[in-house]
């Protein structure tokens, strides 16, 4: 199935269900379905070959979740580009990974600007609200609602996500119709619905929140879209919509347990409450199962392998008063149906039960490769294996652990963040002499990025200036939440500085590092 199909699956299941609820308009599964193909028809009337590379760059919004089905029903190649990223980096994504389209919200103006000066590439500009020239309403207007079949093969290329990698350079993790039919898979066998669910998205769509909208279309899910987060608007929306799912990273299930009136709320329709791409506390985790129910639910997954590698469902949470079985709370579940995970030492042999290695995975749910980037691609599948860059264990009982990571990349908030990023921009202060980023303990953020600075000798200063050079370059994500001054930073015999040592200082006495 191509992934536009799993959407018209939904549409046959019931057309007038609502599939699009927002603070614009409620929009039915058969309104999205006539609206997609009005879309593709816009594209493809002006010149859009499949295979075209195009980008949604909008807040939460049902109309932006409609130009991306547009965009798979044309047969394109959707890029997500996250609009808290900073205007470097979106520049670098659409630029490298050949977006020829892009639709905007006139929110976003200025930074749209810098695109149409940065990213030549990029000779079609719709934007999403309005009525003018180049604009979505001008797009589709007399256009039917019907369409050719594009994009019909299981290898077709659907989406191209950017990750991350030791540069801090985006990469594009390419994805097919087989990786979104693996992951829906794999969802659906270990988190089944036997009524359509209720989705709340309140994470950005271009994250994990909008890939699960994604998969839960073929359910004929309906999709309640929230701007931002914001606790009392997700507390008050799970009782009013009756929402059966939610993903949140463990960041913001911290800001709901932290809110005074958490437990004032009715969470009785919650079936999934699903906590991804961080760690989280256990003792935090026992407290959301308090106040949320059993219905707490891990996965593990990347760019490269999303989101279903392994799942623990809400079944395996329930051991609490089981010492020998509270542990699994630790774990980040068992493999998916479709994706077999294993221990690998730096040899390429697989490990047994117990000893720690990296976490590999293989199966049609991992990426067809990094786009236009054959070394990345060749060094991440050593071995026959996708290489996650996780150090962990698989226990007796098939679950597996995260302890730790071979890179040092931080996990913030839910959001990868690549230190040498950041790093290159407080060089640039002329008071600096060097530095380095790491992530520390949070219990916001799950770690926060910390910035550990030498000043050059009788250069003076302040964190608030580090920290608004960083905003304005990188964006609010990156920007280090705590900023410290050594003098010195301790280094190695040759001059290195010894990241590994400022770790230690900050975690020492934990038994997992991420």
């Amino acid at each position: 199935m191509r992934l536009i199909d799993f959407f018209d699956r939904g549409v046959a299941l019931d057309p007038a269900r609502p599939f699009l609820i927002d603070d614009e308009a409620t929009r039915t599964f058969a309104e999205v379905q006539a609206q997609s193909h009005r879309i593709a028809n816009g594209l493809i009337a002006g010149g859009f070959p499949e295979g075209t590379k195009a980008a949604v760059y909008s807040p939460n919004l049902g109309r932006a979740f409609e130009c991306i089905l547009g965009i798979a029903r044309a047969g394109g190649v959707w890029v997500p580009v996250n609009a808290r990223n900073g205007v470097d980096e979106n520049v670098h994504i659409l630029g490298s990974f050949d977006v020829e389209v892009l639709f905007w919200h006139g929110q976003f103006d200025e930074k749209v600007a810098a695109f149409r000066e940065r990213c030549p590439g990029i000779r079609r500009f719709l934007r999403i609200d309005g009525d003018g020239p180049d604009s979505v309403a001008a797009l589709v207007d007399g256009q039917p609602d019907h369409t050719p079949i594009r994009a019909s093969a299981l290898d077709a290329v659907t989406a191209i996500f950017p990750t991350g990698g030791t540069t801090g350079l985006p990469k594009g993790a390419v994805w097919t119709n087989l990786t979104w039919m693996a992951m829906i898979a794999n969802l659906h066998a270990t988190l089944p619905s036997d009524v359509p669910p209720v989705h709340l998205v309140v994470a950005p769509m271009t994250h994990a929140a909008g890939g699960l909208a994604m998969m839960l279309m073929a359910s004929g899910a309906t999709n309640v879209i929230l701007p931002a987060f914001d606790p009392l608007a997700v507390m008050e929306a799970i009782g009013r919509y009756r929402v059966t799912h939610l993903f949140l990273p463990p960041t913001a299930i911290y800001m709901l347990l932290a809110h005074p009136a958490v437990r004032s709320y009715d969470y009785a329709s919650l079936r999934y409450l699903i906590y991804a791409a961080a760690p989280m506390s256990v003792e935090k985790l026992k407290e959301a199962m308090a106040v949320f129910g059993p219905v707490m639910a891990q996965s593990f997954g990347q760019a490269e392998a999303p989101m279903f590698c392994t799942i623990l469902p809400p079944r395996d949470h329930l051991v609490l008063g089981d010492p020998a079985l509270e542990k699994r709370l630790a774990s980040c579940g068992r493999p998916g149906l479709l994706t077999p995970v294993a221990i690998m030492d730096e040899d390429g042999t697989l490990l047994p039960n117990g000893q720690v290695g990296e976490i590999v995975v293989r199966g049609a749910l991992v990426m067809q490769g990094y786009y236009k980037n054959p070394q990345a691609t060749a060094e991440a599948s050593a071995h026959g294996w996708h290489h996650t860059g996780d150090l962990g264990y698989r226990d007796a009982d098939g679950f597996v652990y995260i302890v730790d990571r071979k890179r040092d990349m931080i996990i913030s908030g839910g959001f990868n963040i690549y230190p040498s990023e950041i790093e290159q921009v407080i060089w640039s202060h002329p008071a600096v002499e060097d530095c380095a980023v790491v992530g520390v303990p949070d219990d916001k953020w799950g770690e926060a990025v910390t910035a550990c600075i030498q000043l050059k000798p009788g250069a003076a200063a302040t964190a608030e200036e580090i920290a608004t050079l960083c905003r304005e370059r990188l964006g609010g994500v990156k920007t280090p939440k705590q900023i410290t001054f050594w003098d010195p930073l301790p280094r190695s015999p040759v001059g290195k500085v010894l990241k590994r040592s400022i770790r230690d200082h900050y975690w020492q006495g934990r038994e997992r590092r991420v």
